[in-house]
């Protein structure tokens, strides 16, 4: 089953990090081998993003994940 979600934090030199589901439920962990295509290193704070989850020994996992929109922020912010 397909679900929504929002990309909390993405370490683009270790290669994962962790989404938020939608609506509530326990967060995933991801890695950027889960990723669909070519964007596996474009992952950022805030980005929707829908994917799979299976669970892993230490919790849910995402995988076959895809970037819908990546995330908008503030100038201020884009700016660092």
């Amino acid at each position: 089953m397909r679900v929504m979600g929002t990309v909390r934090w993405f370490d683009l030199l270790r290669g994962f990090g962790v989404i938020r589901r939608d609506p509530g439920e326990a967060d995933c962990f991801v890695r950027h081998s889960a990723m669909r295509g070519s964007l596996h290193h474009a992952l950022a704070f805030g980005d929707r993003v829908e994917f799979d989850v299976v669970q892993g020994a230490a919790g849910a996992v995402a995988y076959d994940v895809i970037r819908l929109a990546p995330a908008v922020l503030p100038l201020s912010l884009k700016a660092v």
